[in-house]
């Protein structure tokens, strides 16, 4: 991988187990943890391919799955990897950097119907590759297709820089919201949500 990722190196020793065991705690006291795919889930067709870019241990993919589309889940971590593969069988799952990602890692032979990036992808992504990420996965997505992105505003990633590499990458703003429940966008969230198209399209 060419650079490592912010989650690589600003996060603790251990985090990553920590964080696999943060959410099967949350998940066996019987939380909410799939309102994300959902969403995305209710943007598709029936049987939809998907890609869920930095999918961690597992948890919408594995939601996505169970609804019947056919997920493709990645992730740079290979320990976050390997939880999804225990806790969410069913996609297929791949350690990838999003900045070299293509249909051909992939192992696809047409381009997916979405993309979603939950989780705060983009905040913990190698500086200076946003807009990379962003053409790399705008690349595997149909003409009609759409990235699904949501992070935390106020960690490392300003939304205008945000809006600046999704321009660079030939992409546009469809949507936006302050949450995943689509609560409406006001300048001072904290929170986006925002569904993007080819900027073409």
């Amino acid at each position: 991988m060419a650079e490592p990722t912010r989650w690589a190196t600003e996060t603790r020793h251990g985090h990553s187990q920590w964080y696999i065991e943060r959410f099967r705690t949350m998940a066996a006291e019987g939380q909410d943890l799939v309102g994300e795919a959902r969403l995305l889930d209710a943007m598709v067709p029936r049987q939809a391919r998907v890609l869920d870019a930095g999918c961690g241990p597992g948890r919408h993919a594995g939601e996505l799955h169970a609804r019947g589309h056919a997920v493709v889940g990645v992730d740079a971590d290979a320990e976050l990897i390997a939880a999804a593969e225990e806790d969410h069988p069913g996609p297929r799952y791949l350690v990838a950097d999003l900045a070299e990602l293509d249909l051909q890692m992939l192992g696809e032979s047409a381009p997916l119907d979405a993309v979603l990036l939950a989780g705060n992808v983009m905040v913990f992504l190698a500086p200076g590759t946003e807009t990379q990420v962003l053409r790399r996965l705008a690349a595997c997505v149909a003409a009609d297709g759409f990235l699904l992105v949501g992070f935390h505003t106020d960690r490392h990633l300003r939304l205008e820089d945000f809006d600046a590499f999704v321009a660079e990458a030939g992409l546009r703003v469809e949507h936006r919201f302050s949450s995943w429940q689509l609560h409406a966008w006001h300048d001072d969230a904290d929170f986006a949500v925002t569904v993007l198209r080819h900027a073409a399209g």
